[in-house]
């Protein structure tokens, strides 16, 4: 038997128990436990690699989740913490792809997507990606980093003429291009503009209520946010005035924690770095995909 220090720590060897007395003996000895000892080391480093990155997932995911959702917003809060599997997990237990089954394979590099099926690709088009820019708001200092997910993803839903719900950022977005700063708008309180009218909430719609008592609701689109004292303002959440038609196209397929594929109301973005982190496609490119398509296919992104 042979006992070894290797860094502070005393091993004993068995492995050449017969031989050790053998110089060479003794240096295989040596060798096989350095190797399994960095064996371990790897192992060890590569499961707290895993952990930190599901912990930094899971922080990007709770201020990407309302990106494409609504009245989804709660249960998947409720999911981030622990009624649901982690995104991360989700993404490594999902099962295999069946040798046979259809895949999504999309290229953030050369922007493309091509859908397959063992070699034979029935369908290939061009694709606009996350642009890899960071936004850091001037309110909270959190930042928002719009990246496309790498990695197996799956096809968990498909929606036609989908709504887009605006998280937060996109309003501090649209104050920074502008020059404006932000107000929220909450249920239960009001914004007085500068034209003597007031901002409130009824039911599910802003309203703007003239000096004289009239009053009409307000209408939005993206870039034509509701504006009052030089500020933008934020609708709470299950107003009108918080979903915007169109923006995401005519169809998506939803890939979770707020990512999907989806048509577009900007056909030029496409074969360049332009989305949020999305995958957008041409309208008519994406309603093609959607008819052939199922729920449970396999997207991988790289």
């Amino acid at each position: 038997m042979t006992r070894i220090k290797y860094r502070g720590f005393f091993l004993e060897c068995k492995q050449f128990q017969c031989n050790c007395h053998h110089s060479n003996a003794k240096s295989r000895c040596v060798k096989f436990i350095v190797s399994m000892i960095a064996f371990a080391a790897a192992t060890f480093a590569s499961a707290t690699l895993v952990t930190k990155t599901a912990d930094l997932r899971y922080q990007r995911d709770v201020n990407r989740m309302v990106f494409n959702d609504n009245l989804g917003v709660l249960e998947e809060v409720k999911g981030k913490l622990g009624m649901i599997s982690d995104s991360l997990n989700r993404l490594v237990e999902t099962p295999a792809a069946q040798p046979n089954q259809a895949y999504i394979v999309v290229s953030i590099g050369d922007r493309e997507l091509w859908y397959k099926k063992g070699n034979e690709v029935l369908f290939h088009t061009q694709v606009a990606t996350g642009t890899g820019k960071t936004l850091v708001s001037s309110a909270s200092g959190r930042s928002y980093k719009f990246d496309t997910p790498r990695g197996r993803l799956v096809v968990q839903s498909k929606e036609m003429n989908p709504e887009w719900v605006p998280p937060d950022w996109h309003y501090q977005e649209e104050a920074l291009k502008k020059g404006l700063g932000i107000v929220r708008l909450e249920r239960g309180n009001s914004i007085r503009a500068s034209d003597g009218s007031v901002l409130t909430v009824q039911g599910a719609n802003i309203v703007r209520q003239h000096p004289g008592g009239s009053s009409e609701v307000l209408s939005i689109s993206e870039g034509r946010e509701i504006v009052a004292n030089g500020n933008i303002v934020i609708p709470p959440y299950g107003t009108a005035q918080r979903r915007y038609k169109g923006v995401l196209g005519t169809r998506r397929l939803y890939l979770g924690d707020g990512y999907g594929l989806h048509g577009t109301d900007h056909p030029e973005s496409i074969g360049r770095a332009a989305s949020h982190g999305c995958v957008r496609l041409r309208n008519e490119d994406i309603e093609k995909l959607y008819d052939m398509v199922p729920v449970g296919t396999p997207v991988y992104i790289y």
